[in-house]
């Protein structure tokens, strides 16, 4: 089985996957072998589900609820 190593790991992110596998009761390795596969492993949706999650999406967002003139006032936020 091929080996990986990763260098420069940043302390904080391997202090959280050191937190995730003790959580999990699992060693550092399969943590992110899990996180990996998790990541990399392809969802297949078909069509009727996507449609099905967007029109679940639209129905949850109020109409109307922002204006022409908040649109504006977010472009111009912070400019001189």
């Amino acid at each position: 089985m091929p080996a990986l190593t990763i260098k420069n790991i940043p302390d904080s992110l391997y202090q959280q996957l050191k937190t995730a596998a003790e959580l999990h009761r699992r060693s550092i390795n399969s943590e992110v072998i899990v996180c990996l596969e998790k990541t990399l492993a392809a969802t297949k949706i078909t069509p009727a589900d996507r449609l099905i999650r967007i029109e679940q999406l639209r129905s949850s967002i109020k109409t109307n609820s922002i204006t022409p003139e908040d649109i504006d006032e977010a472009i111009n936020s912070g400019r001189p």
